[in-house]
């Protein structure tokens, strides 16, 4: 089941995370209609993607469980590339693995821009031709240098290189493209984790933001 959104109110120097909108400020008590525009609830947008839905996507998951049931910040993830359907081709010490389901709350990271043609077109053979390459057999896995980020990875140095672009390292890719986005999943799961023993959290606004 999906969590509930999660809204976001601003009363009094304070940033109040709730689920329901409330009539009056938490921290003051006084009424919030016609406080303004800034005390109007806005919804927080999910970082949280269904990955079925995400087609030519890097994707990042909790190997077990998910990110908004118990995940605790330091347990394993596990990160696949799907296909133009959204079939989303991900590396273990089974080998590759092709899967319909599992992957319905994900980080999703878009590797495709609209106006790459060739690409769209080419994907999923390029995919499935990567795939079934030797280096990915089951006997190949190991945990920490030959693993779900090293497939993904030579999967998209494999593009670039075909595109004239130069290689990433696991490192810049990283940086770049995935802890923008755990960032702010991570604010997000403390978010959902308050929210699920109190009915607010209410933080301080930065200076500059008060005005």
């Amino acid at each position: 089941m999906a969590a509930a959104a999660i809204l976001r109110v601003r009363h009094c120097g304070l940033d109040i995370f709730c689920r329901q909108a409330p009539s009056r400020c938490p921290a003051c008590g006084r009424s919030l209609r016609g406080a303004g525009l800034a005390a109007a609830p806005l919804r927080l947008p999910s970082p949280f993607r269904h990955g079925h839905r995400q087609p030519r996507a890097f994707l990042l998951r909790p190997t077990a469980g998910n990110f908004l049931g118990g995940y605790d910040g330091k347990s394993d993830l596990h990160v696949g590339i799907t296909n133009s359907n959204g079939l989303v081709y991900n590396y273990n010490e089974e080998g590759v693995h092709r899967d319909e389901t599992g992957w319905e709350q994900c980080i999703s990271i878009p590797l495709v821009q609209p106006d790459m043609f060739g690409l769209l077109q080419q994907w999923d053979q390029l995919l499935e031709e990567f795939s079934v390459g030797e280096a990915w057999l089951p006997h190949r896995y190991e945990e920490h240098d030959h693993n779900c980020y090293t497939y993904a990875l030579a999967f998209i140095n494999n593009l670039l290189t075909a595109q004239g672009k130069e290689q990433m390292s696991k490192s810049e890719f990283t940086e770049k493209f995935v802890i923008p986005q755990t960032k702010q999943a991570s604010k997000y799961i403390t978010l959902h984790q308050e929210l699920a023993a109190n009915d607010f959290y209410i933080v301080p606004l930065p200076d500059q933001e008060k005005q």
